[in-house]
């Protein structure tokens, strides 16, 4: 994934772990910085099958998770599978489809499955929505509830690369598609095996428990009108035991925890009128959050 999104270490670390812990991802950026080329390195970089749904303001919930049509030979309803029935779900612009084509994509991401007509289908494991939304431009968009973006384990944004690696992408994208030379480098069945080895990993008492107290600090910090949900709270002990498999460990750390906490959190929390009007963002609150929980000392 280096190889096309370039200068972006971190980014591409970001969405290994939510990968691994079974998560769904949302890229949130101004235009041309490669939020699409990221979602879309993914699923090449992974043997498995990947659909990618251009969410416009006229796609249909149908769309998403499929239909039944009647068989006139047979006389039977045949189920034909939607977009949503991959293993990478690549949703470009989700806030430019409605509310109601939107919320088509919250069951599948919450239990992994799609109810149509009273039928409930299971999805294949690996499963996960890399969703994207350009914060600029708001004329046409629906902004996602609050109920949906608790959904995503993660919101990240790519940002500008440094001149030196923006230089280099300039040169090799101008000869070439890097996209289209990316090889697979792993396949569905290897993935889902990580995914069930990193939920086995190893989370001390302790660790739980500093989880606990900045959930806590979050729901009577004066700054904020919505906490961490108990959700987000899951999502980020899940998220730090991947991102303690990726470096190499068999245990969560508290640094995993504080590495992890900005981008699994922010995109969650409600900001209070006075946090606005003093043109605070989320990530400071966060941020503040964790300077004034104590970390547990000596965890392992």
């Amino acid at each position: 994934m280096a190889r096309v999104i370039q200068g972006k270490h971190d980014v591409v670390r970001t969405v290994v772990t939510v990968l691994l812990a079974q998560g769904h991802l949302l890229v949130e950026d101004v235009p041309g910085v490669g939020k699409t080329m990221l979602a879309k390195a993914l699923g090449r970089s992974i043997d498995c099958t990947v659909q990618r749904i251009q969410f416009t303001p006229d796609l249909l919930p149908s769309d998403v998770t499929g239909v039944s049509v009647f068989n006139q030979d047979a006389r039977t309803f045949e189920f034909r599978p939607g977009a949503v029935f991959a293993n990478i779900v690549v949703g470009d612009e989700i806030n430019r489809a409605s509310p109601k084509t939107q919320s088509a994509l919250l069951e599948a991401m919450a239990e992994g499955q799609v109810t149509v007509d009273g039928t409930t289908y299971r999805l294949e494991e690996p499963f996960m929505v890399m969703a994207t939304q350009n914060p600029i431009e708001m004329e046409g968009t629906y902004p996602l509830p609050e109920a949906q973006r608790d959904r995503f384990m993660a919101r990240i944004e790519v940002g500008y690369p440094d001149p030196a690696a923006e230089l280099e992408m300039i040169g090799a994208h101008s000869e070439r598609d890097p996209l289209s030379e990316l090889q697979p480098v792993t396949d569905a069945v290897t993935v889902a095996r990580l995914v069930q080895a990193v939920r086995r990993l190893h989370a001390s008492p302790a660790v739980l428990q500093y989880v606990v107290d900045l959930a806590t600090a979050s729901r009577r910090h004066p700054r904020l009108r919505l906490g961490i949900s108990p959700r987000a709270a899951l999502h980020l002990v899940r998220a730090a035991r991947a991102h303690a498999a990726l470096a190499g460990r068999g245990h969560v750390l508290p640094d995993d925890i504080q590495r992890l906490a900005v981008p699994v959190l922010a995109h969650r929390v409600i900001l209070s009128s006075d946090a606005q009007l003093a043109h605070e963002t989320a990530d400071e609150v966060i941020a503040d959050i964790l300077a004034g929980v104590p970390v547990p000392a000596g965890v392992r």
